[in-house]
């Protein structure tokens, strides 16, 4: 059982940066590749990037590749996302995923889920 607990959203204005910082608890967060999801109102949940068990491969999004930058801390059981140059197209809550396994871009295949964090970028 992993717990999953989202924060540093809030709301900036266009072209700021924002740091989300997701806070594991349980065993074996090393094992888990992590993963950043967002979901605008009225849209479907999206990738946004995720993290191999090790940190050492990272995925994103086409959106947000260049702005965004995944990071992971095993000896803290930390995942954070830098973003970077913001818009509002980026508007959405943030949700910070874990699954057992190698790095994937689909939400069904994740295991564990945080509460999300509400991120609103104004132009």
């Amino acid at each position: 059982q992993v717990q999953l607990v989202e924060s540093g959203g809030g709301l900036v204005q266009a072209g700021s940066s924002l740091r989300l910082s997701c806070a594991a608890s349980g065993r074996s967060f090393s094992r888990y590749a992590m993963g950043w999801f967002r979901q605008a109102p009225g849209k479907e949940r999206e990738f946004v990037a995720v993290v191999s068990w090790s940190g050492g491969s990272t995925y994103y999004a086409d959106s947000v590749k260049g702005r965004f930058t995944i990071s992971r801390d095993n000896a803290k059981n930390t995942v954070s996302l830098q973003m970077n140059s913001l818009t509002p197209e980026d508007t959405a809550v943030y949700y910070c995923a874990a699954h057992f396994g190698s790095p994937t871009y689909y939400d069904h295949e994740y295991d564990y889920w945080g509460q999300g964090t509400q991120v609103t970028v104004s132009s």
